[in-house]
């Protein structure tokens, strides 16, 4: 059971996904936004909890497989990206294990939603693959204990952080490389984080591409984890509700491979963590 976005009458609207079937929130209850950051943002987890409640009320609904998704959210304050969060992908990019975040930022400009087109440029050739959980704020952050951080969370969805690798190695700073249009994978759904383990830990997490596993771990292998990383951001600037935090890939990217392997038209990309959801994105070029 979540929460998902979906494409109606040109625009957008909220539902709410049991197995195969999916209460339209747009109609059981006109009033709220569609847009998950919205929904977070006008009441909190408080918000999500009743919405699904309403939802499990209502006997119309429509087939999961007829919908076209959409990200669940393109109204965040703001996301906040980690690189490097993984053991393996730290010596894999012969990398030391970071004694602090390595933080970017990602516009939502750059998101599709799960069955949407990932985009490989014009200007280059090396679109890699990231599979990466997402961290949902439930409610704002500011100065957060260690111990608190999950509360602050309102749940988790699967995220594929596409690279342009050439560009994102232009410069010192990655962001370039990580903001192509068409590049950033986010979906099917939101699970709430009462659906999950704390911190959405032991899940395994896995990038396949053409059926191919590229990328096998575990969420447990994170080098900061949900709540440190919201204590530690906290710290810094104020956590609203809605925003998200990217948590990372672990091994196994295209780039670190001997030959290097990039995402190319025809392929499809498949980012799975256990108990959240399998986003899969068809690759085109621009």
């Amino acid at each position: 059971m979540g929460i998902i976005r979906f494409e109606k009458n040109g625009g957008a609207a909220l539902g709410v996904r049991f197995g195969d079937a999916v209460v339209d929130l747009s109609e059981a209850a006109p009033q709220l936004p569609t847009d998950l950051a919205e929904l977070l943002q006008q009441g909190g987890t408080d918000a999500v909890k009743q919405a699904i409640s309403l939802a499990e009320g209502v006997s119309k609904r429509l087939r999961y497989a007829d919908l076209k998704l959409l990200p669940p959210a393109m109204k965040s304050v703001k996301t906040v990206c980690l690189g490097l969060n993984y053991h393996d992908h730290a010596a894999e990019n012969n990398r030391e294990v970071p004694q602090y975040p390595m933080v970017f930022f990602r516009s939502a400009s750059s998101f599709i939603g799960h069955g949407q087109p990932l985009v490989v440029p014009k200007v280059s050739s090396q679109l890699d693959w990231e599979a990466e959980l997402v961290a949902v704020i439930g409610k704002r952050a500011r100065h957060v204990s260690e111990a608190d951080a999950l509360s602050y969370v309102a749940g988790y969805s699967c995220f594929n952080d596409g690279s342009v690798r050439d560009y994102q190695r232009k410069t010192a700073q990655w962001t370039i490389g990580k903001n192509f249009d068409g590049t950033g994978g986010f979906g099917p759904e939101f699970i709430p984080a009462s659906e999950l383990p704390p911190g959405a830990k032991g899940l395994k997490i896995e990038c396949r591409v053409n059926g191919q596993v590229m990328q096998s771990a575990n969420t447990s292998d994170m080098i900061f984890d949900v709540a440190r990383t919201v204590h530690l951001m906290s710290e810094c600037l104020t956590l609203e509700p809605g925003d998200l935090l990217v948590m990372g890939t672990p091994a196994g990217v295209g780039v670190a491979r001997k030959p290097p392997v990039f995402m190319k038209a025809g392929d499809v990309c498949e980012i799975e963590i256990e108990k959240i959801g399998i986003l899969r994105n068809p690759v085109v070029q621009e």
